[in-house]
């Protein structure tokens, strides 16, 4: 039985369409004018219990309200979805104690109080007993790195270990489900590793289904087997990362270190492959797939070249460009 399973899901939202002006808000007040956007149109998957999967899409995709209606927060406008057998919108207490669900750019942590009160009220809503409450902070906090940070005021954070605590506060009634909405947003470097090791940690460790978005694709390309993309509202890939490459990227990019790159001009260069990055010793070409072989061949036989490298294209650019479209 899948974990999530959504069919047909839409989202509808009705808003006033003001016209300009003092007449405008006059007019308004007797005849209003709506207009409907459609943020999530006919979206359909599933996700297997223990599956960690990246759910892209551009800004204003659909994503956030898709993980809204699954975590009972929106009504849809048509479709169905059960989450752990459960109609989400129904919001039934035995449902909302068995998934979280994190939003990177808002707390649910008090900004005035130190992280561990927060964490204890936590603690109070779902019931959970003092020992394994100590047993499950103390646990959390090491691996977060911020057990000296439980009796700091929240405000008083950085926004790295804001976050930290806000994961810590999302866990600590062991969910099964746990959806991730920008969870390193704003982060530096450092705090983004110690973040995604931690999410893959507790992935593999406790089986939790994750659904993770982000716009860093390094998240989504350390953590994550499958990705499900949106765009528009539609669904418009549901597959493994790496059949993203092969789908939507026809080309491969050959680097070769030649000496005396000048002399070869980018009309001489441009038989083999399209000349996107040309230096002194190297030339890199963007060369199609079907011709990498022979393409190869070539510059062996007629370039003195002393070293090549074949490589796929970064699986950012090649989302990059869906996102484009």
């Amino acid at each position: 039985m899948p974990a999530i399973e959504v069919s047909g899901l839409t989202k509808a939202f009705r808003t006033y369409k003001k016209q300009p002006g003092f007449a405008g808000a006059l007019k308004g007040l007797v005849h209003r004018q709506y207009e409907q956007t459609v943020a999530v149109n006919d979206v359909s998957f599933k996700i297997k219990p223990g599956e960690l999967v990246g759910f892209l899409g551009p800004n204003g995709a659909g994503k956030t309200t898709t993980l809204k209606m699954l975590a009972g927060l929106l009504y849809p406008t048509g479709g169905t979805a059960r989450v752990l057998g459960h109609v989400p919108w129904e919001r039934h207490d035995d449902y909302r104690r068995q998934f979280a669900l994190v939003l990177g750019q808002k707390n649910q942590l008090w900004w005035d109080l130190p992280a561990r009160e927060s964490l204890e009220l936590n603690a109070k809503i779902y019931g959970i007993p003092a020992d394994r409450f100590n047993r499950t902070v103390g646990e959390l906090t090491e691996l977060l790195g911020v057990k000296d940070k439980l009796n700091v005021s929240v405000r008083e954070l950085s926004l790295g270990e804001r976050m930290k605590m806000e994961l810590i506060a999302s866990l600590l009634h062991q969910p099964k489900v746990l959806f991730l909405d920008e969870p390193t947003i704003g982060l530096d470097v450092v705090s983004q590793k110690t973040v995604r090791e931690f999410i893959r940690r507790h992935n593999q460790e406790q089986k939790t289904t994750i659904v993770l978005t982000s716009h860093y694709m390094a998240d989504i390309q350390e953590l994550c087997e499958r990705v499900i993309i949106i765009d528009h509202g539609k669904l418009f890939f549901d597959g493994k990362l790496a059949e993203i490459v092969d789908r939507f990227a026809n080309f491969k990019l050959v680097t070769i270190q030649c000496e005396n790159t000048g002399r070869h001009s980018a009309e001489q260069l441009s038989r083999y492959g399209e000349v996107t990055v040309k230096t002194e010793t190297s030339i890199t070409l963007k060369v199609t797939r079907d011709r990498v072989i022979p393409a190869c061949k070539a510059l062996l036989d007629e370039l003195p070249v002393t070293d090549i490298d074949i490589q796929e294209v970064p699986v950012e650019d090649v989302i990059r460009q869906i996102f484009a479209r």
